[in-house]
C-alpha cells in the first residue's frame, strides 16, 4: 500500500471518488468468497488458486511491463516470500471454503487485521499499540461465538480451522510487504509474488494427491475472472490510497466481511444469532485495532519522552 498525504480530493458527493473506489473493490471482495465456494464444487484448492494467481500474474506483466526491466535479486526472494505466503494463505482459505459457508469465511479470514500486530511482537519484537491488544480480545472473543454450529465454545471445525491458519499466513504476508517495502520495487515484487504464489499451488498439487479437475467453465470464469480482477483492483488501491489516510482506508476495508456476509446471506447462509453477534465482535476488533485516540497518542507520547527533571 502506497503512503498518503491525508488530504481528501475535492468531489460534490458526500464521500470522494477514491473512496468510492475502495468501496466497490471491498464489495467485489466480499463476493469473492461466494464465487470461490461455488467453484469449489467443480475444483480442487491448490488448482484454482494457481490458475487465479498465474492469471493474476499474467495481468500484472501487461499492466506492469515497462517495470518489469531492471529487476535485482533482492526483489526476486522478496517477491518469492511474499508469495508463498499467499500461497498459504489463499490456499487454507480455499480449502475451507470447501466445507464452511462463504460468509464463515469472510469473518474469519478478517482476524488477519488483529493478527498482524500479535505477530509483528512475535517475530520483529515490535510492542503492539494499546488498542492492537483491544481488538485482538474483541475479534477472539467473536471468533468463539462465530465458530463452528456449536457457537459459543472454541470448537473449530476443518475448515474453519484452515481459514484461521490462512488468516494467519496473510497477517504473515502484510509484515513481509512491510519488511522490504522500503527497499524494492512494488510494481516488479507484485508481478513476482502472484506467478510464485501460482506455481508454488500448482507444484503442491502432485504432493497432496490433488487430480486436474475435470473441465468445467465455472471454474474457469471463476479463477481468470478473479486473477484479472484482483490485479485491477491493486491498481485501484494504490490510486485511491494516494489521497486516503491509513485508518480511513482501514475502516473500508473492514466492510468486506460484511459485503461477504450479505452476499452468504442472499445466497441462503444461515448463521446462528450468536454467530452474528461473534462477527460484529470480529469487525469491531478490526476498526478497534487500527483505532488510534489522540488523547490516548498524547499520553504515549509523553510517557516515552524523557523526564526534564533527570
Amino acid at each position: 500500500m502506497l503512503h498518503n498525504t491525508g488530504s481528501r480530493e475535492s468531489s460534490t458527493f458526500l464521500l470522494s471518488r477514491a473512496e468510492l473506489v475502495l468501496i466497490a473493490i471491498t464489495m467485489v471482495w466480499g463476493a469473492t468468497f461466494l464465487i470461490i465456494h461455488i467453484a469449489m464444487r467443480y475444483s480442487g484448492p491448490l488448482f484454482f488458486v494457481g490458475l487465479r494467481f498465474l492469471a493474476a500474474g499474467g495481468a500484472a506483466t501487461l499492466l506492469f511491463r515497462p517495470a518489469f526491466r531492471n529487476m535485482t535479486k533482492h526483489e526476486i526472494v522478496a517477491g518469492t516470500a511474499i508469495g508463498g505466503m499467499i500461497f498459504l494463505g489463499y490456499s487454507l482459505q480455499t480449502a475451507g471454503l470447501a466445507t464452511i459457508a462463504s460468509s464463515q469465511s469472510a469473518f474469519i479470514t478478517s482476524l488477519y487485521v488483529p493478527m498482524v500486530p500479535v505477530l509483528q511482537l512475535v517475530v520483529l519484537r515490535r510492542a503492539p499499540h494499546p488498542m492492537s491488544w483491544a481488538g485482538v480480545v474483541l475479534a477472539f472473543a467473536g471468533l468463539i461465538l462465530l465458530a463452528g454450529p456449536d457457537a459459543g465454545t472454541l470448537s473449530l471445525s476443518i475448515g474453519e480451522l484452515l481459514t484461521l491458519v490462512g488468516a494467519m499466513a496473510i497477517a504473515t504476508e502484510i509484515i513481509l510487504i512491510g519488511h522490504y517495502a522500503g527497499e524494492v520495487d512494488s510494481r516488479r515484487v507484485t508481478i513476482i509474488q502472484l506467478f510464485a504464489a501460482g506455481i508454488l499451488a500448482f507444484c503442491a498439487m502432485p504432493v497432496m494427491g490433488e487430480a486436474v479437475p475435470a473441465f468445467s467453465w465455472v471454474w474457469v470464469a471463476s479463477g481468470v475472472g478473479l486473477g484479472i480482477a484482483s490485479a485491477i483492483m491493486q491498481l485501484g488501491m494504490n490510486w485511491a490510497q494516494r489521497t486516503i489516510s491509513p485508518t480511513r482506508a482501514t475502516v473500508i476495508y473492514a466492510g468486506e466481511p460484511v459485503w461477504g456476509g450479505l452476499v452468504g446471506r442472499i445466497a441462503g447462509d444461515q448463521l446462528p444469532s450468536l454467530a452474528v453477534a461473534g462477527a460484529g465482535l470480529i469487525i469491531s476488533g478490526v476498526l478497534i485495532s487500527e483505532w488510534r485516540p489522540k488523547i490516548l497518542q498524547n499520553r504515549l507520547k509523553k510517557k516515552s519522552q524523557p523526564d526534564p527533571g533527570e
